[in-house]
């Protein structure tokens, strides 16, 4: 005989779950009330709780417990905890609220600019950890405060990664930049080996030995590298990368080059280089100012800070370039294209959360 206040309606989505045998802790909300789901059927039908552990896989107290609390809460009581039971809030009241509103509405009183978990800590006398918590919670990053200002952010974007989701036919697409400067950086002592259980290690200081600039142009449909290492890095040495890349490509094909807002990019003698008739295949796409991430040669240069130039030595600049050409030769034999994902409606829709964002915090603080 079903017991009283067990009318349970089934439905499609209200199938036995199959889960390892444990308790419900750790499988998340939605499991959980997925497993009561089951007991509440078992039990409409009249089914003992151990068989119903059984069937659920969970243990007896858990079984009582959504027993006892179904006739006054249905599934909606599943998860929840009761008045007076769960862990205390480890904060007085008000102190979320209060830093929530601080870190948008307030600048730290040392002309700081933004706040930091250590100083809001300070402030409000709680921990670092619980600031982090909070900011967490509510979504708040005031360590990142780079919008792009640029009037026409949207057609710049488009324009940008048009050509890396649908490059055009018969035409070679590159995202070209520099990296400057590059240090030719030794150290005072030699490193010690990596060894189980212990981390390889370098001496913290060290001998600078001059620098280079490091042209490059990544090939966003193979992902292979054009670089070129230069003393400077004017409107003249971009002219002679410039150069490099027309060198490479065939010339019954386009050049299309995605480039960040430098000056040197912008110089009059290289738009009198583009200008000449031989130079009708080259189009230049600029990204929106504020944006070099959107220029997917940055990502290369990623790969090779962290693979060869962070932990390297080099004892004299011809050393620190001839490293870089080594490098670059081996990434072309192994070639790794990297692939843009995200669609351009979505980073301009959370440009514009953001200049509202800030418009806001800046009327606010009256800056």
């Amino acid at each position: 005989m079903t017991p009283v206040g067990w009318q349970y309606e089934d439905d499609a989505s209200c199938g036995t779950v199959a889960c390892a045998r444990g308790r419900t802790s750790g499988v998340g909300a939605d499991g959980e009330v997925q497993f009561a789901k089951s007991a509440y059927r078992a039990a409409s039908e009249g089914v003992a709780n151990h068989e119903i552990v059984r069937r659920v896989v969970v243990c007896a107290n858990t079984v009582r417990k959504w027993r006892r609390s179904f006739p006054n809460w249905g599934v909606a009581g599943v998860g929840v905890i009761e008045p007076g039971r769960g862990r205390k809030p480890w904060l007085s009241e008000g102190t979320v609220a209060e830093a929530a509103r601080i870190t948008q509405h307030e600048l730290p009183a040392d002309g700081s600019t933004h706040w930091t978990t250590r100083t809001l800590g300070q402030r409000l006398g709680i921990g670092s950890d619980s600031v982090a918590r909070i900011w967490q919670d509510h979504d708040l990053k005031p360590w990142k405060v780079e919008i792009s200002n640029d009037p026409v952010f949207a057609d710049k974007l488009v324009d940008v990664l048009g050509l890396y989701l649908t490059p055009p036919e018969r035409a070679v697409v590159f995202s070209v930049d520099q990296k400057t400067p590059c240090q030719a950086l030794d150290r005072t002592q030699p490193g010690l080996p990596l060894r189980p259980g212990r981390a390889g290690m370098m001496s913290h200081d060290h001998k600078r030995h001059g620098t280079t600039d490091l042209y490059a142009a990544l090939n966003i449909a193979t992902g292979k590298m054009l670089t070129d290492c230069r003393e400077r890095h004017t409107a003249k040495d971009f002219v002679g990368f410039l150069c490099v890349i027309d060198r490479d490509v065939p010339a019954e094909w386009a050049l299309h080059l995605v480039l960040d807002n430098r000056s040197a990019h912008k110089a009059p003698e290289v738009q009198a280089w583009l200008a000449h008739p031989k130079r009708r295949r080259f189009y230049i796409h600029f990204t929106p100012t504020i944006s070099s991430r959107v220029n997917l040669v940055e990502r290369w240069f990623k790969e090779l800070t962290d693979k060869r130039l962070r932990r390297g030595t080099f004892n004299s600049v011809p050393a620190l370039i001839g490293a870089v050409e080594l490098w670059v030769v081996r990434w072309n034999d192994d070639l790794h294209p990297f692939v843009w994902h995200t669609p351009a409606a979505d980073t301009i829709a959370k440009v514009r959360r953001g200049r509202v964002a800030l418009a806001q915090l800046n009327s606010q603080t009256d800056h």
